[in-house]
């Protein structure tokens, strides 16, 4: 029997270098489906339901693949946080969160094309903010630059800084992949991990 062929659906840089920690070959593909959540929608359930879409929108193009798809959505009190994009609302999100605490949704799809199968989860991640000043955003924003991240504060770099505790159980998914479920599902498709 051979191994399949393993698509990380993505275009996250933080995903990419995650999966490489596996030290197991994989492709990247740009997923295609509309991010935009719907109304009313649950957090898990928005990020769960795009981690679906991403592995499934690459079918067509890898139809006897693993394709690995992934989503975080960030929920502060009933709002969803989105990746900021740009300063101002980077500043934004970070102000709201001050003394809070944020759930990250992390989402991930294992969708088997062959077999039309998807293994889906979501593991939740507590994070609870300092009671920063505003100058310590503007310093943190301007060196750290995390416009592409749910939430406007990298875990992994120094927003940490910013971060007063965080419960979960998988490390990986506060970055945006949780390394943990996905080897159980790799494992439950018969994907040889070590």
């Amino acid at each position: 029997m051979t191994t399949p062929q393993l698509v990380l659906g993505s275009t996250s840089r933080y995903r990419r270098e995650l999966l490489k920690r596996l030290g197991i070959a994989f492709e990247v593909a740009t997923p295609h489906c509309d991010e935009t959540p719907l109304p009313n929608e649950r957090a898990a359930t928005t990020a769960t339901r795009l981690a679906r879409l991403k592995a499934q929108s690459l079918v067509t193009r890898f139809p006897n693949a693993l394709i690995i798809g992934s989503d975080q959505v960030a929920l502060l009190e009933d709002k969803q946080l989105g990746k900021p994009g740009t300063f101002e609302r980077a500043f934004d999100q970070l102000c709201a969160m001050r003394g809070k605490t944020i759930t990250f949704h992390t989402a991930l799809a294992l969708h088997n094309a062959k077999t039309g199968q998807t293994q889906e989860t979501v593991v939740p991640w507590q994070v609870t903010m300092h009671e920063y000043s505003d100058v310590e955003i503007r310093r943190y924003l301007e060196r750290e630059q995390p416009y592409d991240c749910a939430g406007s504060a990298k875990t992994e770099g120094l927003g940490i800084a910013m971060i007063k505790h965080m419960q979960g159980s998988d490390p990986a998914a506060i970055i945006g992949l949780p390394l943990i479920e996905l080897c159980r599902m790799l494992r439950t498709e018969g994907f040889p991990i070590l």
